[in-house]
């Protein structure tokens, strides 16, 4: 299943969801399931299989958020289960957007991630 995990207030999750649609048209883009992160919580099961495609929850957090300053996380030592409670427990905390497409995983708005994204809608 083919599903993007954003935010709807994130103005570069605005801007890329909408470089997706122009990208493979609207047909294709409205097959995608769709979850607002705020409104609708990352539950344990989805986290878990967004973690088997790269066996790591800290690739999955967001050490730009606020919060982590507000936190001082950044000076904590912590493990893939400190980050996978975080996550749960703050939606900040995950990287944003999620896309899962066509069994592969691209998270995040990097030029690198969002070049490999969009060569994949290609083939």
């Amino acid at each position: 299943m083919n599903k993007i995990y954003y935010l709807k207030t994130c103005d570069t999750c605005k801007r890329i969801l909408k470089q997706i649609k122009e990208k493979i048209g609207s047909d294709k883009f409205n097959s995608f399931k769709f979850q607002e992160i705020k409104s609708e919580c990352i539950t344990v099961i989805q986290l878990e299989e967004m973690f088997n495609f790269l066996k790591s929850y800290e690739a999955l957090f967001n050490k730009r958020a606020k919060k982590y300053t507000a936190r001082g996380l950044k000076n904590e030592n912590l493990t893939e289960q400190d980050y996978k409670n975080l996550i749960l427990e703050e939606y900040t905390f995950l990287k944003r957007p999620v896309i899962i497409f066509e069994n592969e995983i691209f998270i995040g708005n990097s030029k690198k991630v969002l070049t490999q994204l969009f060569k994949k809608f290609d083939t």
